[in-house]
């Protein structure tokens, strides 16, 4: 098996997956949940938030997050969120259960999985509705970039915003909590790096305050606060 290729912006490739032929349909998952309906990150993808009421509720729950100016990246390593894709990270849904946080991933969001040999957890293709970018993904074990899992609420950026201080375990907890993370097309999450979302947003509109939705309850789970802009951008997704 490949090693995972960890990126320095704490978004990380997924070794064993990418597109035969990136973008080659379009798209999006019947499948997707809301996150408002889904605040647990167990069920597959990032439905749009629409309707009046939804989205006054996704302006309700971003106004609950606090505000902090963004802290200095100095002494950031991704060793300190412990190793990539483990299994054993405890308080988040899915540890323990045999098969890492990546193939764990792969398994919730992906359609027409095919498995390596003789497992039932090592994903070797699919095809992934990727929500950031409205397009589909068909997904090979030999082609590594094209798909990546997202960290929301980046690695860099929480460690910026108060997890430098956090115990070991809680950290661990935010790089493997399924609500923090979403198999998407390599060059978005790439392009997204450590920002966040006044910096960066997903390229399809539809998704955006769903997007804003996921890295406020990560945030609100975490303790963890945002920078003004960021919240302010988040609320303006929602229609706030």
């Amino acid at each position: 098996m490949l090693a995972a290729a960890v990126l320095v912006t704490g978004c990380e490739a997924i070794p064993e997956g990418s597109s035969a032929g990136g973008g080659a349909g379009s798209g999006r998952d019947a499948r997707a949940v809301s996150p408002l309906k889904n605040p647990d990150g167990t069920g597959p993808g990032l439905a749009p938030v629409t309707g009046e009421a939804d989205r006054a509720a996704a302006v309700a729950l971003i106004e609950r997050v606090t505000t902090k100016g963004r802290g200095p990246r100095t002494g950031y390593d991704r060793e300190d969120f412990g190793y990539a894709w483990k299994d054993t990270a405890d308080g988040v849904p899915l540890a323990r259960n045999g098969c890492d946080t990546r193939n764990d991933l792969l398994r919730r969001d992906g359609q027409n999985l095919r498995f390596r040999s003789g497992s039932d957890c090592v994903v070797v293709a699919l095809t992934l509705a990727d929500p950031y970018t409205g397009k589909t993904i068909e997904w090979r074990k030999q082609d590594a970039a094209e798909v990546q899992i997202d960290h929301v609420v980046p690695l860099s950026y929480s460690w910026q915003m108060g997890a430098a201080r956090w115990p070991r375990h809680k950290r661990e907890q935010l790089a493997n909590d399924t609500l923090n993370l979403i198999p998407v097309d390599g060059r978005a999450n790439s392009a997204k790096s450590d920002s966040g979302p006044a910096s960066w947003l997903p390229p399809d509109k539809r998704i955006r305050c769903a997007y804003a939705v996921r890295f406020a309850q990560v945030a609100l789970k975490y303790e963890m606060p945002v920078t003004a802009p960021d919240k302010k951008m988040m609320l303006r997704q929602c229609g706030g």
